[in-house]
This record gives structure tokens, sequence and C-alpha cells, in this order.
């Protein structure tokens, strides 16, 4: 393979290759369907074989590896495509049971990598005595037939570059995907850090890391400044991308003192703290969720599992304004103060009073203070207010209003909240 270049290459010549999974990255996590639906491709493409003249050839996929020398000999790491390679070299294994290749000579400890290898080769096993495709033809179309578009760079950086793009033109990945690959990339010349990183990030659940960002963090950052908020996605994932660990301005110099703290509207180093700035909000956001299960906040719990209640997809909104609220305020004093978490809920559900029909958009112009629209009971921009409290009791001091909705909407709620104040 030539520097930096973009090349088809046979198969058999790919898996020859000194190939290692470098420890950033994620498990193995094929299913049995996308097995199946790579076995059909394969098989689709012996059948098309027989229809062409000689010289057909068909791709199964783009891979992009890092050229590296460790004591003078060569070998790529796999940036993007370890899954497909990891399946393929498992189809090789059942065909040769001899075969040898360096995936096969990697050592593999994550028990979900270990789980889906074997439980995907025993699959390969069944289909392929089951659809009694004939061992030669599978062999000839890896020796001959099946292709690869491998993308090889040199540079560390570029292969991350390549890796966010591809994956751009392709199915897109969430934003915070795109943050980790981002700060690995900070992170190389530490691989320690990087593997104890993805190790940790692999063990949450993306959709929680997806609502962290989506639904708490982002809408913080913007309505604390009185910006309308809009759904987090890979446009905006620079607010994320921290600051460079050499940059020498003043506020980056700040932020290296700052650690192990991190504030939801202050920037942190890029890379490592990256990964702690998503446990840390994590933590937090279970810290609070426990904290208002007690019994001291009851009237509140009422009304956060009414079941009726919940029926409304405002009262969704409702509550994720609340939570905000508690979370930007927790953030900022670190501070329980029984009045302000009433306040903040009385605050957050008039506005589930206020609105018949409520919609993301009246969350949004009501968290921002709400001054250009009369419907709503207080124009309060908490999320400013607690941004640039110095004390909690500023927060303690605001004053909520309580006032029935003219078209008498949600009377029960309302009795309830009355209770509360």
């Amino acid at each position: 393979m030539e520097k930096n270049n973009i090349r088809i290459e046979c198969l058999k010549n790919v898996l020859e290759l000194d190939l290692r999974i470098p420890n950033y990255q994620r498990p193995y996590k094929w299913t049995i369907k996308n097995i199946s639906e790579l076995l059909t491709d394969i098989e689709n493409a012996i059948d098309k074989k027989d229809l062409y003249e000689k010289g057909f050839t068909y791709r199964i996929g783009t891979i992009i590896l890092h050229k590296k020398e460790n004591n003078k000999n060569q070998y790529y790491d796999i940036v993007d495509g370890q899954q497909r390679i990891i399946s393929l070299t498992l189809l090789m294994k059942y065909l040769y049971s001899n075969y040898k290749c360096s995936i096969l000579e990697q050592k593999f400890t994550n028990k979900i990598t270990i789980k889906n290898i074997n439980k995907n080769f025993k699959y390969i096993s069944d289909w392929c005595k089951q659809k009694k495709v004939e061992k030669e033809k599978i062999i000839n179309a890896y020796q001959n037939l099946l292709e690869l578009v491998v993308i090889n760079v040199d540079n560390v950086t570029e292969a991350f570059q390549l890796f966010d793009s591809q994956n751009n033109r392709g199915k897109a990945l969430d934003p915070h995907d795109l943050l980790k690959a981002y700060h690995l990339r900070e992170m190389k010349d530490f691989p320690y850090d990087m593997e104890l990183a993805v190790k940790k990030w692999e063990a949450k659940k993306s959709n929680d890391i997806n609502d962290l960002f989506n639904c708490y963090l982002f809408r913080i950052w913007n309505w604390s400044k009185k910006i309308k908020t809009k759904e987090f996605t890979i446009n905006e994932i620079n607010t994320y991308k921290g600051i460079q660990l050499n940059s020498n301005y003043n506020y980056a110099k700040r932020a290296y003192k700052a650690f192990p703290y991190f504030q939801i509207n202050e920037p942190f180093i890029s890379g490592n703290d990256f990964f702690n700035f998503v446990d840390y909000y994590l933590h937090l956001l279970d810290i609070i969720k426990e904290e208002l299960r007690k019994n001291t906040y009851k009237e509140i719990n009422e009304i956060l599992n009414n079941k009726q209640f919940k029926l409304s997809t405002g009262f969704k909104y409702t509550i994720e304004l609340f939570y905000c609220a508690i979370l930007a305020y927790y953030d900022k004093f670190h501070n329980f103060s029984e009045i302000v978490i009433k306040k903040l809920f009385l605050w957050a559900f008039m506005l589930r009073i206020d609105i018949r029909n409520l919609g993301f958009d009246s969350v949004n112009k009501y968290a921002i203070g709400g001054e250009d629209n009369n419907i709503y009971t207080n124009k309060i921009a908490i999320f400013e207010k607690i941004q640039y409290a110095r004390l909690h009791t500023e927060i303690e001091n605001i004053q909520i209003e309580l006032k029935r909705n003219k078209n008498n909407n949600w009377n029960e709620l309302f009795e309830k909240l009355e209770r509360i104040e």
C-alpha cells in the first residue's frame, strides 16, 4: 500500500496485513442481524458473479487504517471497520480450520467482545451448513471476488478526521459519539488513559449520554445566556470540544486549575477531562433524583409520578424543565435548599398551568424569561439568575406567583401546587 492513499483491495490481501485493534476501540458489538446481512451480501455477490463476465468484483465496505511502525516492523491500527474485519475473520476461520491472521492473534479481554465472537462464529457455522453454500465458492469469493475500500493514512489526526467524515456521510453518528472520537484523538499521547476512557464510556448507556447533552447540559448552556435552545446535533458539538492542552489563553489557564471541579457553563480541557465531565454530570443527575425521593418532597413526587398527568407531552417537557433548573442550581451551589427546590418546582409547573397546549417552543420562551408573552404568570429568567447569583439565598428569595389559568386548565395540578407553596 502506498502512503496516504485510497484504493480497492482484495479481501484476502487486507486480512493478510498485520492488523491491530487499538485500545481506544469500542468492543465488538455486531449482532447476528449484522452477520446475517453480511453473509447475504456475500451470497448475492457469488450468485451475481455467475451472471457476469470474468472480472466481476463486489465491494463489501470501507475501512480506515492508520499505518504505524514498531521496531521497523510495519502494522496497521484499524480506526474504522473493526466490526466488519472481525466478522470476516470469523468467516475465514470457519472456512479454514487452520486459518491464521493477526486479528486471531489479538488477545480479547472484553466480555462483550468475547461473547459476540463466540455467538457470531456459531451463527456463521450454522448458516453455512443450512444454506449449503459450497465452501469452495466462498473461498473463491474471499480470494478473487470480495473487495474493500481501504483508506490508509500515516497521521492519527487525519485518521480520526476521516472516521468522523465517513460516519457523517453514511449513517449519522450521535453527537456524543463524535465528541468521543474527537477527545480520544486529543489523548493520542496517553494510550493507557485512552483505554480506560473507552472502557468507562462503553459501560454507560448511549441513551443516557444522549439525554444528558440533549435534555440537560445543552439546554442549560443556552438558557443561562437567555438564548433559545434547540436539539443538540453534530452541528453543535464545538460547544463541548473544550480547550486544547497547549492553549496559552488566560481562560484556558483557569480551566487547567479547575479540575476536578466542573461548571456547566465553563469550558474544560479537551481529552480526558471530557470523559470526566460526562461522568460528573451523570452522577450529579443521580444525586438530584435520589434527593428528590426523600419524604421531604412527598407532594412533589406525587405530582411527578401522577399517571394521569404523565399522559400529556407538555407534562414531560415541564418535568425536564424542572430537572434542568435543579441541575443548574445544584451545579452552581452544591446545596439542596428545600426552599429553592420547591420554588423551582412551582416555577416550572406553573408553565403547565399557563399553557393549554404546551409545546417545546413555549418552554424555550419561558426558560429565558418570557418577557414578550403575557400568558406566563412568572416571567423570571431562572437560569440567568442562577448563572449570576453569588449566594444560594438569592434564589431562595425569588418570588413565585401562583395564579389559576382563566381557562381553568389543570385544576387538579393547580390545587396540588397550592399545597406545596
